[in-house]
C-alpha cells in the first residue's frame, strides 16, 4: 500500500479530485459536505491500473486549520499538491508547501485542478517556481479535472511512476503509530487509526501508550480488510484492549515498547521554512518568538525555545526546546515548528531537526555556547558514535531509545564507554591511586567505591573495568604496584629500632609490648608489611623481611629429618616463633614434613 496526503490552499478541489480518483466521500461530516470545505481529516483509497493499492488523507486547506493539515501529512511521505487554473498559487499554497517542506517531504505529483475552466500552463509554471528551492522541487505537473475526467488517467500514471521511486519502508523498524482519529466501535471498544510509517503491528502485540502504559491490540484493519498484521506503509485502523474511548485523543501514539524516547527537552536546528519567498531566495531564519507550537506526527504541543547560537549552513539556528508535555522521538526526527499566535499572523517558523533527545545540562557559564558549538559543528543529525564522544559514557538502552545503533566501544554490561573518554578516565583514575596512597599511607590501597566516587562514574564495575597495569585490583581496593610511596617517617624510624633489636637475634620476635615501645601499632605494621618491611607469621609475631630464606639456610646445615625442638635451638628462638615460621617454610616449599614429628628441607626448594 502506498499513503498520499493532499495539500493546497482551500476551495482547490482537493476532495473533488479525489471523489473523481476513488470513487469515495473524504469529507467525513455533514458540516463539511454542507459548507463544501474540509475542516477534519478524509480517508479514501483505491487500486490503480497498475495495481498499486493507494490511500489518500484529505486534508483541510483552509488556513484556521492548519494543525489539522499537519496532523494529516505529518506521518505520510508523498504528496497530491493541489493547484487550481483559475487562481494559482495562493497564501494557503505557500504555507501548506512550508510545512511539507519542513517535514522533509521529496515526493509527489502537481495537480493542475479546474483545467476546464481556464488554461493551466501559467498555473503550473507559477508553481513550479515556488516549488524550486524546496523539497519538492521539480515535482511533474498534471493538468487534470475533475467534472469532465480530463487528466485522471494521466495523473494516476503520475502517481504510478512516483510509487516507484519511494524508499521502501522498513518493516522491522520500531513503531510509532500516530494517533489521528478515536472512536468506539460497537461491540469492539477503543478504535484508533492512523498512518503507519515504519515497522510491523501484530494481533496480540502489547504498544505502549504513554500515561496509559500498555495496550494489547485485539484487531486490525486496512482498507476496511480484517488482518492479522499490517507493515509499512499503511492506514490502519487498530482495536485496542484496556483504553477507553476519549482516552487515546489525536496526537497520542501507540509505541513499541522500550524504543522510544519519552522527552520534554530536546535540541536541534531550526531552519528556514521553504517555499514562502521568491524562488532562489533563502529565507533566513529570524530569532524565534519565546513561545511556539511543534507538530509531529499527529501531535501538537506548545513549546518554549531557547536560542543557543547563530550560524550554521543555510542560516540555521541551534535550539533547545522545553516542551509542554512529552513526545516519543528520536535523533534525526523532523518537525515543524508554528508560531500559533493570531496576533502575529500564524505561520510556519521552520523544521526542526532533532539532534539530541536528552540534552545535558547547562549548569556552568559557557556551556549553552560550547553546545551550540557542537551542533553547529554536526553534518547532519549524530549517530551512536558522535553521542557517545560527546557523552562519554551511554547504556546500550539509552542509544536505543534515542534511535541509533551502538558504536564499538569499550562495554561493560550494558555500558558503553567511548575509546578517548575511557583514555582519560584510565589517566584520572592513576593519579587518585597515587593521591590516596600519598593522603593515607597506612591505608592498603583506595577502596573501589571511593574511586568510583572520585571519578564521579554510576557503577564500580566501571572503574574496575579502567584497571591496568601498573595499577591492580586486589580485594575491592586498587593499588599502583609500579609506584609505591615510602612509608612515613615514624614508621621508619620504629623499623630502624626493629632491625637495632633483631640484629644480634634475627629470629627472636619481640613481644607486643616491645611493638608497642618501638612505635608499632596494628595499622603500622600493617603498613610496614605492605611496604615488603615486616614478615609477619602471626598475629603479634614478626620478624624482619627475609627471614624466611635465612631460616631456609640454616636449617638446611642440620641433619636431616628435624624435629620443631631442633630447629627451634639452630634459630634461637622461642616456640612461639619457630612453629608459625616453619608452616611459612612449608608453604612456601623450602620444608616439608617427613611424618607428624619431623620434616626435611627440600632439595631444591621452589617458593609457592
Amino acid at each position: 500500500m502506498y499513503v498520499v496526503a493532499t495539500a493546497g490552499h482551500v476551495d482547490h478541489g482537493k476532495s473533488t479530485l479525489l471523489r473523481a480518483l476513488t470513487g469515495m466521500e473524504p469529507d467525513r461530516w455533514a458540516q463539511e459536505r454542507e459548507r463544501g470545505m474540509t475542516i477534519d481529516l478524509g480517508h479514501v483509497w483505491t487500486r490503480l491500473a497498475t495495481g498499486h493499492r493507494v490511500a489518500f488523507v484529505d486534508v483541510p486547506g483552509h488556513e484556521r486549520f492548519l494543525g489539522n493539515m499537519l496532523a494529516g501529512v505529518g506521518p505520510v511521505p508523498a504528496v497530491l499538491f493541489v493547484v487550481a487554473a483559475d487562481e494559482g498559487w495562493m497564501p494557503q499554497s505557500a504555507e501548506h508547501l512550508a510545512a511539507l517542506d519542513a517535514l522533509g517531504v521529496r515526493h509527489g505529483v502537481l495537480a493542475i485542478t479546474r483545467s476546464d475552466l481556464c488554461e493551466p500552463e501559467y498555473a503550473a509554471q507559477e508553481a513550479a517556481g515556488m516549488l524550486a528551492g524546496t523539497s519538492l522541487a521539480g515535482l511533474p505537473a498534471v493538468p487534470v479535472s475533475a467534472t469532465t475526467g480530463a487528466g485522471l488517467a494521466q495523473l494516476r500514471a503520475a502517481l504510478a511512476a512516483m510509487f516507484d521511486r519511494l524508499p521502501a519502508p522498513d518493516p522491522l523498524a520500531p513503531v510509532r503509530l500516530w494517533v489521528d482519529r478515536s472512536f468506539a466501535a460497537r461491540g469492539s471498544g477503543t478504535v484508533v487509526t492512523g498512518t503507519l510509517g515504519a515497522g510491523t503491528i501484530r494481533v496480540g502485540d502489547e504498544l505502549h501508550c504513554g500515561r496509559y502504559g500498555r495496550l494489547r491490540v485485539r484487531g486490525l484493519q486496512t482498507l476496511q480488510e480484517q488482518v492479522d498484521s499490517v507493515a509499512a506503509l499503511a492506514r490502519v485502523a487498530v482495536n485496542l484492549r484496556g483504553a477507553d474511548h476519549g482516552e487515546l485523543p489525536r496526537g497520542t501514539a501507540l509505541l513499541t515498547p522500550d524504543r522510544w524516547c519519552r522527552t520534554d527537552e530536546v535540541d536541534g536546528w531550526l531552519e528556514p521554512p521553504g517555499g514562502t519567498g521568491t524562488a532562489g531566495d533563502p529565507v533566513p531564519v529570524p530569532v524565534p518568538p519565546a513561545a511556539l507550537t511543534v507538530h509531529i506526527g499527529s501531535a501538537r504541543v506548545p513549546a518554549r525555545v531557547r536560542l543557543l547560537g547563530h550560524g550554521g549552513p543555510g542560516g540555521r539556528l541551534a535550539v533547545r526546546l522545553h516542551l509542554s508535555a512529552p513526545l516519543p522521538l528520536h535523533v534525526g526526527d523532523r518537525a515543524v515548528l508554528r508560531d500559533a499566535n493570531r496576533a502575529r499572523g500564524e505561520r510556519i517558523v521552520g523544521r526542526l531537526t532533532v539532534l539530541d533527545v536528552r540534552p545535558p545540562r547547562l549548569a556552568r557559564r559557557g556551556a549553552a555556547a560550547e553546545l551550540a558549538g557542537w551542533l553547529a559543528g554536526l553534518a547532519g543529525p549524530p549517530d551512536g558514535a558522535a553521542l557517545l564522544a560527546r557523552r562519554g559514557l551511554l547504556r546500550r538502552q539509552d542509544l536505543a531509545l534515542m534511535g541509533r545503533a551502538a558504536p564499538a566501544a569499550l562495554a561493560v554490561g550494558d555500558w558503553l564507554l567511548d575509546p578517548d573518554h575511557a583514555g582519560a578516565l584510565r589517566g584520572r583514575l592513576a593519579a587518585v591511586v597515587h593521591g590516596y596512597a600519598t593522603a593515607h599511607p597506612l591505608e592498603p590501597a583506595i577502596p573501589v567505591e571511593a574511586a568510583r566516587h572520585l571519578l564521579g562514574l554510576p557503577e564500580r564495575r566501571l572503574v574496575e573495568a579502567l584497571v591496568r597495569p601498573p595499577l591492580r585490583l586486589d580485594a575491592g581496593r586498587i593499588a599502583d604496584t609500579g609506584g609505591r610511596t615510602g612509608l612515613p617517617a615514624p614508621i621508619a624510624a620504629a623499623l630502624v629500632r626493629l632491625r637495632a633489636d633483631l640484629d644480634p637475634h634475627p629470629f627472636q620476635a619481640p613481644e607486643q609490648q616491645r611493638l608497642t615501645e618501638l612505635g608499632f601499632d596494628h595499622r603500622s605494621l600493617a603498613a610496614a608489611e605492605r611496604h615488603g618491611e615486616l614478615l609477619r607469621l602471626a598475629d603479634g609475631v614478626v620478624l624482619l623481611a627475609g627471614a624466611d630464606e635465612r631460616a631456609a639456610r640454616i636449617l638446611a646445615g642440620l641433619p636431616q629429618p628435624f624435629t620443631a625442638s631442633a630447629a627451634r635451638q639452630a634459630l634461637d628462638t622461642t616456640r612461639r616463633v619457630a612453629i608459625p615460621l616453619l608452616e611459612l617454610l612449608d608453604r612456601r616449599g623450602y620444608t616439608e614434613r617427613v611424618d607428624q614429628t619431623a620434616r626435611r628441607c627440600r632439595p631444591n626448594p621452589v617458593q609457592r
